[in-house]
């Protein structure tokens, strides 16, 4: 028996909040983990790899994941609210990568280590670079008068686009964390495989989310 548009829609809903309380679990696990190992404190670097996954893993996966419907955290609170909170961790998760980059940057001067040489170190770089602009791009839909060419709307869609860039060049950051000597010699066999795993899941959620947010703006629009 054929299943009706209204039951393939619930079962479909169900689904994105499955894999959306997913991945707030596996943000949270993951870093957790990853605090777990490094043990912040004991060193000058630990603070690197805690820093780097508290921003990228959990606290970018909690900005972005606010504004779904199935999953979202503060459903219960309003577009305006959301945006705040949204704000907050972004900000929050530029400061902690600004610090972690410092940090590490830092570590290797006084160990006498070449800057970004590894495909880590520049996809790192490149990661805090491009949060840096896609938290100033925010500004815009603060101010969207500043683009006067330029409708609400698009805007939000491009901020978007480029927030899952911003997304999946973290995760690819991340990912390459987990090749790094530090992390390979700890962490072995299964347990490697399900940290890579991890960054990659999160992404596919991410990536569903934002997609269907554009093609529900779409479907809006006259």
């Amino acid at each position: 028996m054929a299943l009706t548009i209204e039951t393939e829609s619930r079962i479909y809903r169900s689904l994105r909040a499955v894999s959306g309380i997913t991945a707030h679990l596996v943000s949270l696990g993951f870093t957790i983990f990853v605090a777990v190992l490094a043990r912040p404190g004991s060193s000058l670097f630990s603070w690197h790899p805690f820093l780097m996954s508290l921003a990228f893993s959990f606290l970018m996966t909690e900005a972005l994941l606010v504004f779904s419907p199935e999953s979202s955290l503060l459903r219960s609170f309003s577009r305006k609210a959301k945006v705040r909170f949204h704000w907050a961790l972004q900000l929050l998760v530029l400061l902690c990568a600004l610090l972690g980059l410092a940090i590490i940057s830092y570590n290797k001067h006084l160990n006498g280590k070449a800057h970004f040489v590894t495909w880590h170190g520049l996809t790192g770089l490149l990661t805090v670079l491009y949060a840096s602009m896609q938290c100033t791009g925010g500004v815009v839909l603060l101010y969207p008068k500043l683009m006067k060419n330029w409708t609400l709307a698009k805007l939000k869609v491009y901020h978007a686009t480029s927030g899952l860039v911003g997304y999946l060049l973290g995760c690819a950051s991340l990912m390459l964390a987990m090749c790094s000597l530090w992390f390979t010699t700890t962490v072995t066999g299964l347990s490697w495989y399900l940290s890579m795993l991890c960054p990659i899941l999160t992404s596919l959620v991410i990536m569903n989310q934002v997609s269907n947010a554009y093609l529900y703006r779409k479907r809006i629009q006259p």
